[in-house]
C-alpha cells in the first residue's frame, strides 16, 4: 500500500495487516477539527503505526512531535517518514519515534515541566480496549497540557466510554471510524 499525505508526498507503509493507516478521508478531517491548534504545538501520537498522523501534524506546523510504537519494525517506518517530512519542511521541527508498549512508555512518570503537549492522537488498535487505560496513565502522567486536547480515532461500531476525568468534546463519524476529541475535566 502506497501512503501520501494530505500535500501528495509519498510515505513509507508498514508490510502486511502490522498497522492500520488512518484513511485520507479520516486524517483531512482531523486536521481540519484541529487546525488552529496544531501550529506551533506539541503533538503525542499514541499508537503512531507509520507515523502518518504525527507527519501530517508536522507538515501543519507542529514544533515538536513524539510518536510512540510498539512494534520495532513499524517503529523504523514511522522514524523514517517523520524524518523525511521534516527535512522538508526546514522550520527544524523536533521529532522523535519511540519503540515502546503505550501504556509502560505513558506510566514511566510524570511529563516534565514545559514538556507537555497540546495535542495527544490515540489510534490503538480498537479491539484492545487500550483508551480507558490511556486516558487514565495520560491524566495521571499530566501528559496533556492544560487547554490541551485528547483525540482518540475508534471503531464507529464500538464508541469507548469516556473515563473519569475527561469530558467529551467533540465527536464525529466518517463510516466505520469515529473521532472523539477530549479535555481534562479539571
Amino acid at each position: 500500500m502506497t501512503l501520501r499525505l494530505s500535500g501528495g508526498r509519498k510515505l513509507l507503509s508498514p508490510p502486511g495487516q502490522t498497522a492500520r493507516p488512518t484513511t485520507s478521508r479520516v486524517r483531512l478531517a482531523a486536521m481540519n477539527l484541529l487546525a488552529h491548534d496544531i501550529p506551533g504545538c506539541g503533538w503525542l501520537d499514541l499508537c503512531c503505526g507509520s507515523g502518518l498522523m504525527a507527519c501530517e501534524a508536522l507538515q501543519r506546523g507542529a514544533q515538536r512531535v513524539v510518536a510512540i510504537e510498539q512494534d520495532r519494525q513499524v517503529a523504523r517506518i514511522a522514524k523514517a517518514n517523520l524524518e523525511t517530512v521534516a527535512q522538508g519542511l526546514g522550520h527544524g521541527p523536533k521529532q522523535q519515534v519511540v519503540q515502546a508498549e503505550v501504556l509502560s512508555w505513558l506510566g514511566k512518570g510524570k511529563a516534565a515541566e514545559g514538556c507537555q503537549f497540546q495535542l495527544i492522537y490515540a489510534d490503538p488498535p480498537y479491539q484492545a480496549e487500550l483508551y480507558g487505560q490511556i486516558g487514565s496513565a495520560v491524566l495521571k502522567g499530566e501528559w496533556l497540557s492544560p487547554g490541551g486536547l485528547m483525540v482518540w480515532e475508534c471503531s464507529s461500531r464500538a464508541l469507548p466510554a469516556v473515563p473519569e476525568g475527561w469530558l467529551l468534546e467533540d465527536q464525529r463519524s466518517y463510516g466505520t471510524t469515529s473521532l472523539m476529541l477530549l479535555k481534562r475535566a479539571n
